[in-house]
């Protein structure tokens, strides 16, 4: 699983970045958050999303780990796939679109492309529990090290088979009851729940 890539930018386009690594070209869709933040020959980390179909392996690439928890929150809503929660995030920032789920403004939603009424419903519903504070920060509130032990969590439980959202859920709500579990505690609790 790949959690980031760090290089230099060689190609830019609103919806596509290559970043080198070590002599390799990652190819990442990115959002138009992502690519205001960008510039061709600039050093760079992108958090990544690793998409993989039986058809395609395809990369999303996120300037921040918000922006790439709310991309995750968004394709865990039904009828919601990656194409689309990169239009949502490429038409609102990180910020407004937590104070547009946390407020249920539908009509907000319903006006980017792609969206309908009842799929901007759905994704308040699914992602208003989810989101708190008004749009300051993601239910997953942590540290630096808190958000370390959570990845390597999620990461040892797909690698068991699990599946990613599901396994995401299990921890952020393990995280949040105790904060101070170990990973391998946060593991063997989230087994007995998955």
């Amino acid at each position: 699983m790949i959690e980031y890539v760090r290089g230099e930018v060689t190609e830019l386009t609103p919806a596509f970045a290559v970043v080198e690594c070590g002599g390799v070209g990652y190819g990442l869709n990115i959002s138009l958050t992502t690519y205001g933040a960008l510039a061709v020959g600039k050093e760079v980390r992108l958090y990544v999303h690793e998409a993989v179909r039986e058809d395609a392996y395809t990369l999303y690439g996120f300037i921040d780990q918000r922006e790439r928890e709310l991309f995750l929150a968004l394709i865990s809503v039904s009828g919601v796939g990656p194409g689309t929660a990169r239009m949502i995030l490429s038409s609102l920032s990180p910020a407004e679109l937590e104070q547009v789920i946390t407020g249920g403004n539908v009509g907000v939603l319903k006006s980017i492309k792609g969206i309908g009424a009842k799929t901007a419903e759905r994704i308040i519903i699914d992602l208003r529990d989810k989101i708190k504070g008004g749009g300051d920060t993601l239910l997953i509130n942590s540290t630096p090290r808190q958000q370390e032990i959570q990845d390597e969590a999620v990461a040892a439980l797909v690698m068991l088979g699990f599946p990613q959202t599901a396994s995401q859920k299990a921890v952020q709500k393990l995280l949040k009851d105790t904060p101070t579990l170990s990973v391998e505690a946060l593991i063997k609790t989230a087994l007995k729940m998955l």
